[in-house]
């Protein structure tokens, strides 16, 4: 069963359960699902949709730095419960050991020196993390942090 129709019978399976939070955020992810296939042209692949849910839990990580920011925990909250339903849809996040790998083979294959490398390596590490549940902004600070001691 594709991510999509995975994504529909669960829709179905919170509303025969009264589960308004659950029902709210799949319902947010299938119309996302449908913008995203509309603009492609074509219905999403697996990995097509898993960049989807990426992206909206990429959204709700910064909306929730936003609402703590504005003493908005009730805002907070919901958003946090969004993410935990739409993580249920990805790959578990990748091992910090992996990810400090990935980012010391990409800055030896890019033979990246100084912060002026940082595009490079960043590019090479993601696709050596590809496939994986992987926040972008975590591998960012690593690498800043490589380079800078490099």
């Amino acid at each position: 069963m594709s991510l999509v129709e995975e994504v529909s019978a669960s829709i179905t399976d919170a509303m025969r359960r009264k589960d308004a939070g659950r029902l709210s955020a799949l319902r947010m992810l299938k119309a996302a699902f449908m913008n995203k296939s509309v603009e492609k042209g074509h219905e999403l692949n697996d990995d097509e949709a898993r960049q989807v849910v990426t992206a909206l839990v990429k959204q709700r990580r910064d909306s929730i730095e936003q609402f703590v920011k504005g003493g908005r925990t009730d805002l907070a909250e919901k958003e946090t419960a969004e993410i935990a339903v739409l993580e249920s849809y990805l790959p578990p996040a990748a091992d910090p050991a992996l990810i400090e790998r990935a980012v010391d083979e990409a800055i030896a294959e890019t033979g990246a020196s100084s912060a002026k490398d940082m595009g490079k390596v960043m590019k090479a590490a993601m696709a050596r993390l590809a496939g994986q549940t992987v926040d972008g902004k975590v591998v960012n600070e690593l690498v800043r942090k490589r380079l800078a001691g490099a």
